[in-house]
């Protein structure tokens, strides 16, 4: 069933800090306000065709992971209540749009970097590991198989764009780029909040292939920013689908991946539009992890 659809809506009023590939961040002087729009993004490049409420889960799914990792580190999440959001605002914003997909967020000091964890060889990091048998600079047993679990998990961060590729670096890298002290506190936090997470799915028959976090300060303290654990950012498989030797189906793009990459696409803008059984087939995966993770 079709629900509304909501690509990009311009505030007017309001001054856009930046347009990202999935969420609009407006600034409202030392806080923001984000909204996730219904666009998609597969390899980097936003995709013409939205899914129906895809923002509405996302936000769904970030409230929920916010208020359980809130223990282990702080986040940036002032409020999502449509009227109490209405009442920080100088416009007047439509609620059957608005509502569901909004956070008004501290303003923080972004760590321009990815904090990626991965606890099984998937993605980039299978693709890495067939070629040199290491994952972002990790030396890991030979003999692997894809979608194998690592013997722990492991922290590959990546620099951060808001277009175009994010590419994975070394730690030691990170640790040139914004100091060893930094670098070492992300890598603790990312796996403890990783850990976390795993734990909780863990007791959902689900298990948690790989992840990425933002971070940033706030009055001198180091918060998760932005989204997460959310099937745009996260590789969510069923346990009992997993098997060494396949990625298994999970609910995050990799269904849109798919298609895509059979469609004879060349990954350069503009992407083709999406037929519509596989635009129902994304935002039932998208709602079945919604459903599995927070009830």
């Amino acid at each position: 069933m079709m629900t509304s659809t909501v690509s990009s809506v311009d505030i007017p009023g309001l001054k856009l800090l930046r347009r990202g590939k999935v969420r609009d961040v407006y600034d409202l002087g030392e806080k923001l306000l984000i909204v996730a729009s219904d666009r998609l993004s597969a390899f980097d490049v936003v995709l013409p065709t939205p899914i129906p409420d895809k923002g509405k889960i996302l936000t769904t799914a970030a409230l929920f992971w916010f208020d359980l990792t809130k223990n282990v580190v702080p986040n940036h999440l002032i409020t999502a209540d449509f009227d109490a959001i209405q009442k920080e605002l100088p416009v007047k914003l439509d609620k059957n749009w608005f509502d569901g997909r909004m956070m008004l967020v501290h303003k923080a000091k972004r760590v321009d970097v990815e904090c990626v964890a991965r606890a099984y060889l998937a993605g980039s990091g299978w693709k890495e590991y067939k070629v040199n048998g290491n994952v972002v600079g990790h030396s890991l047993p030979a003999g692997l198989k894809e979608a194998d679990k690592l013997p722990s998990p492991i922290f590959t961060p990546a620099t951060k764009a808001d277009e175009g590729h994010d590419e994975n670096i070394s730690r030691e890298r990170l640790a040139e780029m914004i100091g060893p002290e930094l670098a070492k506190k992300l890598e603790e936090l990312t796996l403890r909040v990783f850990r976390l997470a795993s734990e909780h799915l863990a007791k959902k028959d689900l298990l948690l292939a790989d992840t990425k976090f933002e971070f940033g300060f706030i009055n001198g303290g180091l918060c998760l920013i932005d989204e997460i654990l959310t099937p745009d950012s996260s590789r969510v498989w069923e346990k009992r689908d997993w098997k060494p030797g396949k990625t298994p189906d999970g609910f995050d793009k990799q269904f849109v991946r798919d298609y895509l990459e059979k469609s004879g696409w060349n990954k350069q803008p503009p992407a083709p539009a999406l037929p519509a059984d596989v635009v129902e087939g994304t935002l039932s995966r998208y709602r079945e992890f919604l459903s599995k993770v927070t009830k």
